[in-house]
């Protein structure tokens, strides 16, 4: 069953009540017999939304400014009720909401340690067997006994995030508020989420930065003007929203930094998604790498048409196994059976980094590249003339999908690990062609040509 059900819900607020703000207006209007008059404008924060999380899931929970993500937290954790529908709960919610939410300005960063853990349900004497470890993840030993609000914003967070995490909770929401802390902060709280993650807990997770929500969360529900878009695998249903974010023109600097089109070619089919614990009987002469590293593949699609494996070939077309060089050119063949006649297939590939990391991708629809139709077997190659990647261990996915997406024959998603050796001395993951070149006062500059 799963630990949080949402079922119809919506949630309506008032923008601007004409409804008394003290006892004073209330004795006053009494007095004055001035009846009471309707709100003036009403907004549905949330309409008819419905979902269901597991126990040890991590969620993510995107959408533009104002779609309702923050209302639906505040629902999650029973800071108030839906106006229609039903929220259940399962578990203790532990709650990262708001910058400083449920913190006393007047308390000490360690009086409002244990008011918070109050609030949550965790004992005096439990709180203080624990709160050396939020002092020591916050780093606020200095400041743990001055009043809050002498604290920053990256002070508020850092206590706030210590103290939720070391609550005996089984479901936490966050929301945002990591982006106010500092990058070494943010990498620490990232990595303790990590950590949480992998001990079973349930976490529901709000951000902008769509890199990190596809990181950290398998699932992703896009809410849009409180109406819940889309709900499935993260990088589909991210994909999907920034084409959205691009097509309606907003431009905003997380469509900026996550580029739709490169996302789209790697991202999972609509159709749910399953283990395929033995893909290999599915292809040719055992064309797929072994797994390698304990990394999970996952398969799905409607099976129309089936990706029977891939091949990394070199420059002279010829198989070399699973490795390639620094700058050195490379293709990706893969080979298909169709089993009825698909028009205008699009073939795609994606590029991750041994940890998850998303490099790049490509597909044939981007690139022009039209293919009438595919029936039977045949082969799509992506020929690269310098592969740009430095040493280092990478996945790749590949998917055969309609043009618009609606529709994934096979997804194949971090199923082939390659490797590539060291041939230039860089760091980094992507080697950028340049020289040095030192020009004392006066001296005029080489020529960029060999």
């Amino acid at each position: 069953m799963a630990i949080i059900q949402v079922r119809d819900v919506s949630k309506l607020f008032y923008l601007h009540s004409d409804r008394p703000r003290s006892f004073q207006e209330l004795a006053v209007r009494a007095i004055k017999r001035e009846p009471y008059r309707a709100p003036r404008e009403s907004l549905w924060a949330l309409r008819d939304v419905s979902f269901d999380i597991q126990a040890g899931e991590t969620v993510g929970l995107i959408g533009s400014n104002g779609s309702g993500k923050s209302t639906c937290l505040k629902l999650l954790a029973r800071i108030f009720g839906p106006t229609h529908g039903e929220v259940k709960v399962g578990a203790q919610v532990s709650a990262l909401l708001e910058l400083g939410a449920g913190f006393h300005p007047e308390l000490t960063g360690r009086e409002n340690v244990f008011l918070y853990a109050s609030v949550l349900g965790l004992g005096r004497r439990e709180m203080t067997r624990r709160f050396d470890d939020v002092v020591a993840f916050s780093e606020m030993g200095r400041f743990i006994d001055v009043p809050t609000k002498f604290y920053s914003s990256g002070m508020y967070v850092r206590l706030a995030f210590a103290t939720a995490i070391n609550v005996s909770s089984q479901i936490l929401l966050i929301d945002e508020v990591l982006a106010v802390g500092d990058e070494s902060f943010q990498g620490k709280c990232l990595e303790r989420i990590n950590e949480l993650k992998a001990s079973g807990m349930t976490i529901v997770f709000v951000s902008h930065d769509l890199d990190t929500v596809r990181s950290l969360c398998k699932r992703v529900i896009w809410l849009d003007h409180g109406e819940l878009r889309e709900d499935g695998p993260s990088a589909m249903v991210v994909s999907h929203y920034l084409r959205h974010v691009y097509a309606e023109g907003e431009g905003d600097a997380e469509a900026a930094r996550a580029s739709a089109p490169v996302v789209s070619v790697s991202d999972g089919g609509e159709a749910a998604q399953e283990d395929d614990p033995t893909p290999e009987a599915d292809l040719a002469e055992g064309e797929m790498p072994p797994e390698e590293k304990g990394v999970r593949r996952r398969r799905w699609g409607t099976r129309k048409a089936d990706i029977l494996g891939v091949r990394f070939l070199d420059q002279d077309g010829r198989d070399g196994g699973n490795r390639w060089a620094t700058d050195g050119p490379a293709t990706i063949a893969i080979r298909y059976r169709a089993y009825q006649r698909i028009e205008h297939p699009v073939f795609g590939i994606a590029i991750y980094r041994q940890d998850g990391l998303h490099i790049t991708g490509s597909n044939t629809d981007l690139m022009q590249f039209d293919i009438p139709y595919i029936e039977g077997t045949g082969e799509v190659l992506y020929n690269m003339p310098a592969l740009p990647l430095l040493a280092g261990d990478y996945i790749l996915s590949v998917a055969i999908h309609s043009p618009d997406q609606s529709e994934f024959y096979d997804y194949h998603n971090l199923y082939y690990p390659f490797h590539v050796n060291a041939t230039i001395p860089a760091e980094g993951v992507v080697h950028l062609p340049g020289r040095w070149e030192h020009r004392p006062a006066g001296q005029k500059p080489a020529a960029l040509t060999d």
